[in-house]
């Protein structure tokens, strides 16, 4: 007889989980960051806040972003107009346009990468979806698998309001489920709207103004999978080690609630001197196996979420102007996407190193990190290891 421990051999895959594909989609909506507050107070029927319009153009001068994506359209806030409130109960409509709206970005985002991969569909065996918002049963990962045409046998985790961090957790499900089962393909999805948080502004909330500058709708999706089919699958990034830690003395730092308003958000200043003060403690961590001290030696793809988180970290690590380049890009380009964000970082990253005929897809630089900064304060890490670029043909 076979023995449990032959079984469970032949069930696990020999090699690293590796992304073998990375595909992205934003809404055609697309909001440039010097308009947006005369749109935003005049949407809200908020003019006469004066003091808090200048509050709001200050915020969004120092964002570091240039546009951002919406799927909220101006006709849409017309149908809708108790979106536009503070606090007005609206959470019926918000649902509404969120659970149809969050699969279908996620099926574009997939499809484009789906066709990198180019691979037939059937070989997806496992989906990791995640969202901040559209909370239904049946839920996002069951719309994606009938958007899609996956087999109904396609194993499904669904990854509902965690927030910025969730792309690290995404990856470190999907890590564990492709080195677990060998000859797995994950599909992971991120897809994040601000219909759930878009809302007026408040005299008593100044915060939420940060939030309302920041945040962008985009999806992202990856193909995962461990001993890849060389030529037909091309590696583009080992999954090398994972964390996840809640950061001491952060609590309330980063808060949301669903209420009858739709989801609030609490961002407290503390969060980028909290993230540049405890990283250093994360990256020994991670490094420390590798001999790895000089943390301009590796390539970093960090969650964007706000240029003063950025800072903080260039300054404390004295990391030169260029390992940050990618991530400033996207926060320039895109804004906030929440958990989609460190996947537009990372397929930043390979396009411009295939562009600059680098040697490897992480910039040319062999090891990177990935980081997700997000509510707790809870901080994921990702080892990335960057594999060689393929010359076309």
């Amino acid at each position: 007889m076979v023995s449990v421990e032959k079984i469970r051999e032949n069930q696990r895959a020999k090699g690293p989980a590796t992304i073998l594909a990375i595909g992205t989609a934003n809404p055609a909506n697309c909001m440039y960051q010097d308009e947006f507050p005369d749109y935003y107070f005049r949407m809200t029927k908020s003019e006469h806040m004066t003091a808090l319009k200048q509050k709001f153009i200050r915020i969004c001068e120092k964002s570091m972003i240039h546009k951002r994506y919406k799927h909220l359209t101006e006709e849409l806030l017309k149908k809708n107009p108790e979106i536009c409130s503070y606090d007005a109960p609206s959470l019926n409509a918000r649902q509404d346009l969120s659970t149809v709206s969050i699969p279908k970005l996620g099926e574009e985002a997939a499809s484009e990468a789906i066709k990198e991969w180019g691979q037939p569909k059937s070989k997806i065996t496992h989906i990791v979806f995640c969202s901040l918002s559209g909370a239904d049963m049946p839920g996002a990962d069951y719309q994606l698998m009938r958007l899609l045409g996956l087999s109904p046998s396609v194993k499904r985790v669904m990854l509902y309001h965690l927030g910025c961090f969730a792309g690290g957790t995404a990856l470190r499900i999907a890590k564990d489920l492709a080195e677990n089962n060998a000859g797995a393909r994950v599909l992971i999805v991120c897809s994040e709207i601000t219909v759930a948080s878009f809302r007026g502004p408040s005299d008593e909330n100044h915060g939420n103004l940060a939030s309302q500058a920041l945040l962008g709708d985009g999806a992202a999706a990856l193909i995962i999978g461990s001993d890849p089919e060389i030529p037909s699958e091309q590696p583009i990034f080992q999954l090398v080690w994972t964390a996840e830690t809640v950061l001491p003395n952060s609590e309330s730092t980063v808060e949301s609630q669903v209420r009858d308003g739709g989801l609030t958000l609490v961002l407290s200043d503390r969060v980028p001197l909290l993230i540049a003060s405890n990283i250093e403690k994360s990256l020994n961590e991670a490094f420390d196996s590798l001999g790895i001290t000089d943390w301009n030696s590796i390539f970093w793809v960090p969650h964007p979420g706000g240029p003063a988180i950025l800072n903080q970290i260039e300054a404390k690590l004295g990391l030169r102007k260029e390992r940050l380049r990618a991530v400033r890009h996207v926060l320039r380009d895109y804004g906030n996407m929440s958990s989609a964000s460190v996947f537009f970082v990372l397929d930043e990253m390979r396009r411009k190193s295939v562009e600059e005929g680098l040697a490897t897809t992480g910039e040319g630089l062999e090891w990177g990190v990935l980081f997700g900064f997000g509510p707790g304060l809870t901080v994921e890490t990702v080892v990335l290891h960057s594999v060689p670029i393929v010359p076309p043909g």
